[in-house]
């Protein structure tokens, strides 16, 4: 069973990353996707993002209704900085034999790979599937095959979606009272509104 894992702090969870999740599965005929909200990124500081709990209710209400997406509180739950190598391994682990994974990211994370954690074992437990991001040049493979030997044959370079929606706009728009319809889910612009998240004062 081949099942891919989009990571991210879903601060908030936007139509880009469903679109995202909706393309590679089609693309590679993935059983389903896991959507894994991170808990406390190890290049993020915890204070600049939203606490988890709303961030777990927004995923949970924009997956609601999709079969093939699920989504995964295993980050959240651990204790401590989040890696996603740590992540992929429990995953194995819980999957046992048959399964194939496919850990989905943005051209701009995979440039950025040579400074994640075992960047190297990483590799070995997963497909990586990378994504444009818009603004950004396709990974130059040969260079991250310098740092990461062996990296090139596990990745998966995608031309498509293009996708120009992006988490730090869309709480920008919030905190000035603009508009978001049409970049979030409406469930998830109605919580956002509800529980006025990311408003300015």
């Amino acid at each position: 069973m081949k099942i891919g894992v989009l990571g991210g702090t879903f601060d908030p969870i936007h139509l880009g990353h469903l679109k995202v999740a909706e393309e590679v599965s089609t693309s590679l005929n993935l059983s389903e996707v896991i959507f894994m909200p991170a808990g406390e990124p190890w290049l993020k500081g915890a204070s600049l993002i939203l606490p988890a709990e709303h961030r777990l209710v927004m995923v949970r209400l924009a997956l609601a209704g999709n079969p093939h997406f699920r989504l995964s509180t295993m980050e959240i739950d651990r204790p401590g900085p989040t890696y996603t190598v740590d992540t992929m391994a429990e995953l194995r682990r819980g999957l046992g034999e048959g399964h194939e994974l496919f850990f989905i990211l943005g051209w701009d994370n995979l440039n950025q790979l040579p400074r994640w954690h075992e960047p190297s074992r990483l590799v070995g437990l997963c497909r990586l599937v990378a994504v444009p991001r818009v603004d950004y040049p396709p990974p130059d493979l040969a260079s991250l095959d310098a740092a990461i030997p062996g990296l090139s044959p596990r990745v998966i370079l995608l031309d498509e979606p293009r996708i120009d929606i992006n988490a730090s706009e869309i709480r920008q728009r919030v905190g000035q009272g603009l508009s978001i319809h049409g970049l979030v889910p409406e469930v998830v612009e109605r919580y956002i509104k509800q529980h006025r998240l990311y408003a300015r004062g």
